[in-house]
C-alpha cells in the first residue's frame, strides 16, 4: 500500500470515532409517558407551564433557594410535577413552552442540571404586525 492510503485509511477512521463520540450526545424529544416508561434515564421533554391557580410555581428563596416546584402538561395532555433544583428562572410565567432535560421519578420529574431547564418566550412582537413592521423599517 502507499503512504497516502494508509493516510487516507487513518483519517477516515478518526471521522468515525468522531461521528460515533457525538452520537451518544444526539437526543430526542419524549413524551412525559414516554419518559415515566424510562425512569431513571435523562430524557428531554418539551411541555408547557401549567398555570392553573391550584397548581402555581412554589419558589421560596428563604426557606430553600436551590428548589423550584412547579406543574407541566406536554402535548398530549400528559400532566407531571416538576422538581427544579436550582433557583426559579426568570420570566417563567411568560413561557410558551419549556424544554426539560431531566429524569422521571415515579411521576416526579427531576432536573438536577443547572442546564436541565429552557424557557422558550413567546415572540415579543407576537399578535402586532404593527409593532413588527415599525421596528423592521427602524433598522
Amino acid at each position: 500500500m502507499k503512504k497516502t492510503h494508509i493516510a487516507l485509511l487513518v483519517c477516515i477512521a478518526a471521522v468515525i470515532m468522531v461521528l460515533l463520540s457525538f452520537m451518544g450526545d444526539l437526543s430526542t424529544y419524549e413524551t412525559l409517558a414516554s419518559a415515566r416508561q424510562k425512569e431513571g434515564k435523562t430524557v428531554t421533554v418539551i411541555a408547557q407551564l401549567d398555570k392553573s391557580y391550584e397548581k402555581p410555581i412554589e419558589y421560596d428563596a428563604a426557606k430553600n433557594p436551590n428548589l423550584t416546584q412547579f406543574y407541566v402538561t406536554d402535548s398530549l395532555g400528559n400532566k407531571a410535577k416538576v422538581m427544579y433544583y436550582f433557583e426559579k428562572p426568570m420570566d417563567m410565567e411568560k413561557s410558551a413552552r419549556i424544554v426539560l432535560k431531566g429524569k422521571m421519578k415515579g411521576d416526579v420529574f427531576e432536573i438536577t442540571q443547572k442546564d436541565g431547564i429552557l424557557i422558550k418566550c413567546p415572540s415579543k412582537y407576537k399578535g402586532d404586525p404593527k409593532a413588527a413592521s415599525n421596528n423592521l423599517s427602524q433598522n
